[in-house]
């Protein structure tokens, strides 16, 4: 049998590595490293908290391990300790500390909670002081996708856009289970509940890409309901909204993509996904589907991903309603691959990238 000294020396190297996993994680995907107002002050009344428990801790101990050695049972020692049942000036101490410490952690939480329910957008940010509308973007939970509606009066699918350095507001519902909507690095996490509306507001202070996760169980592939928020500065945000609210650019005739658009309708596939206002709305709107880097926002976008996905989408995420086209001809799949590769809305001021290193960062364009 293994000795406890065995034990022990094995679960130490162990416990080391879980120590050092505990501080692995994403880039813009931590509430501990934020990038806005929202998420500053969560992460600040969360050190206070943390500060308000080790106080608590270290007297619990201290008064454990005094009395474990000043009263413990000496030898001969037969007497009954001093009883101190109905003492008034223990019960005071006991219960007036406690409601000092909660006071201490109620009035943040109190004025914080005034704080995030005001979801007004401001166009300048969270001070309030500015010229401009603000932005408010309706979201919708599906299993398992985002669908983000512009007051514009266009839709984006699981990559949401704002500017950068104003208070946007998020009206939030879902289709069909219970989902949460959450960007760690941005702010705090609430529900979207068919039939109902949630607000929030978030505000990003720079450029870039931050991460979103559904944070409730929704279905078997809960875990993979991701989604982007992309913070750009004011004028490319105008840029990417007047551009998302055009017309669509119709493939050339007698083009491989022109196919592709045949194909598209053909199949069906413009019954679920809409492009530029054109079809229906079921799945997540196409408009701008190759300016993403990510398919079904999980899956990295590439040729052969796109077509894995579209033969088998179950393969990739268990349970969503996406139809399977296993038969597809390879001549309607290359000219479907190629019709989607031209969806697309950027414009080269947006200059949006992702470093090959998995960092995300936004640069400006280069010319050529």
């Amino acid at each position: 049998m293994m000795n406890k000294h065995t034990f022990w020396m094995r679960l130490l190297p162990l416990s080391f590595i879980m120590l050092l996993l505990s501080g692995c994680g994403e880039e813009r995907l931590t509430a501990l490293d934020p990038y806005g107002p929202q998420a500053e002050w969560i992460l600040d009344n969360l050190i206070l908290s943390l500060y308000v428990m080790a106080v608590v801790i270290i007297v619990v101990f201290a008064l454990y391990f005094i009395a474990v050695v000043k009263f413990r049972r000496k030898p001969g020692d037969n007497e009954y300790p001093k009883q101190v049942e109905g003492s008034k000036t223990l019960e005071l101490t006991w219960t007036i500390i406690p409601i000092f410490l909660l006071a201490i952690l109620a009035v943040p939480t109190i004025t914080g909670t005034y704080y995030f329910a005001d979801t007004t957008p401001q166009a300048s940010g969270s001070s309030g002081e500015g010229e401009g509308e603000g932005v408010t973007i309706d979201v919708t939970g599906h299993q398992y996708w985002w669908q983000f509606d512009y007051q514009e009066g266009f839709t984006a699918g699981n990559e949401v856009y704002i500017p950068v350095g104003e208070r946007v507001e998020f009206t939030l519902t879902a289709e069909d289970v219970i989902h949460s909507f959450w960007v760690p690095a941005l702010g705090g996490k609430i529900d979207a509940i068919p039939g109902i509306e949630n607000r929030l507001w978030l505000e990003a202070d720079e450029p870039g890409i931050y991460k979103g996760k559904c944070a409730e169980l929704c279905g078997p592939s809960h875990a993979l309901m991701d989604f982007k928020v992309v913070a750009l500065e004011r004028d490319e945000y105008n840029s990417w909204v007047e551009t998302m609210a055009a017309e669509p650019a119709e493939p050339e005739e007698g083009t491989t993509a022109s196919d592709g658009r045949q194909v598209f309708e053909d199949q069906g596939c413009i019954g679920c996904h809409a492009v530029g206002g054109q079809g229906s709305a079921q799945g997540p709107t196409l408009t701008n589907f190759s300016d993403r880097e990510t398919i079904a926002g999980v899956v990295e976008y590439n040729e052969e991903n796109l077509e894995a996905w579209i033969r088998d989408p179950d393969s990739f995420k268990q349970g969503n309603n996406m139809q399977a086209y296993p038969d597809m001809e390879d001549q309607d799949m290359d000219a479907l691959l190629d019709y989607l590769d031209t969806l697309e809305v950027e414009q080269p001021a947006i200059g949006r990238q992702i470093e090959t290193d998995g960092s995300d960062r936004i640069e400006e364009p280069q010319n050529e």
